[in-house]
């Protein structure tokens, strides 16, 4: 931390923070809790925020990369794959080769590089759940990815509190605020940083739903967002489209 000036964070919409909104209606997420904890205790630290939702790993290699290696931060936060991985075909070997050689770039920079495993979707709809072997094998590569790079890893799949549906926006493929809080803790833990917080407490616990409201809480799931996301992707439309970094350049992080 004592060489941390600036801070870049790369990804898709894990980074850019849905689904941990500030009352202004603007995305704050785990990224930009990190950065205002390591901003408090270093006057003229600067951050910049580059990912955009919906981006695949090629997209965020061509876009955000380029933009990070002309900043040349300290600090780099790199996630990228989890929307490839969710794609009706996936070729995990290829996807893990593309992702280590953008990792590779991003470390020859000179600046500290984390990244992140994907989750553990055990609990999850059965729809998403199918998805957990990818994930895993995808997990594996990027670990190893990590070591040739000398890069950090953040383990999400090994976050119980992480596991719990409760943990996932209306969408179920975004985190809510208190997920996105134990995700900065994480962080901030595997970078040796000292912290208040435990991101192990578990969530108090909660009356279970009756069968009768999960079917009717699935089946809302299904129409508002499992069913627009295969149109989306029949038609070739993302999520990202139209949208821009909110912290396109590096600059000062009011944490006032």
């Amino acid at each position: 931390m004592d060489t941390w000036n600036s801070f870049v964070a790369i990804g898709d919409s894990f980074t850019e923070g849905l689904d941990d909104w500030r009352p202004d209606g603007t995305p704050r997420g785990w990224a930009d809790r990190v950065a205002e904890h390591v901003a408090a205790g270093r006057p003229g630290f600067r951050y910049a925020n580059l990912a955009v939702r919906g981006k695949l790993l090629d997209q965020i290699v061509a876009d955000q990369i380029p933009v990070a290696e002309r900043l040349r931060p300290d600090l780099v936060a790199f996630c990228a794959g989890g929307n490839d991985l969710i794609r009706f075909s996936c070729d995990i070997d290829d996807l893990a080769a593309r992702f280590d050689a953008a990792l590779g770039r991003l470390t020859a920079t000179g600046a500290e590089v984390f990244i992140f495993t994907g989750f553990d979707l055990g609990r999850m709809h059965p729809l998403i759940r199918r998805l957990r072997g990818r994930v895993a094998c995808f997990n594996e590569s990027m670990r190893a990815a990590a070591e040739r790079h000398g890069a950090h890893v953040v383990d999400l799949w090994g976050m119980a509190p992480l596991a719990d549906p409760r943990a996932w926006g209306p969408d179920r493929l975004h985190l809510r605020p208190d997920a996105h809080r134990r995700v900065a803790l994480r962080v901030l833990e595997t970078l040796g940083q000292p912290v208040s917080e435990d991101w192990r407490v578990p969530a108090p616990d909660a009356d279970p739903l009756t069968w009768r409201a999960r079917q009717a809480e699935d089946l809302r799931w299904m129409r508002e967002f499992a069913m627009p996301f295969v149109r989306r992707r029949i038609q070739g439309r993302r999520t990202g489209d139209g949208f821009v970094p909110k912290r396109p350049d590096l600059s000062p992080l009011d944490v006032g």
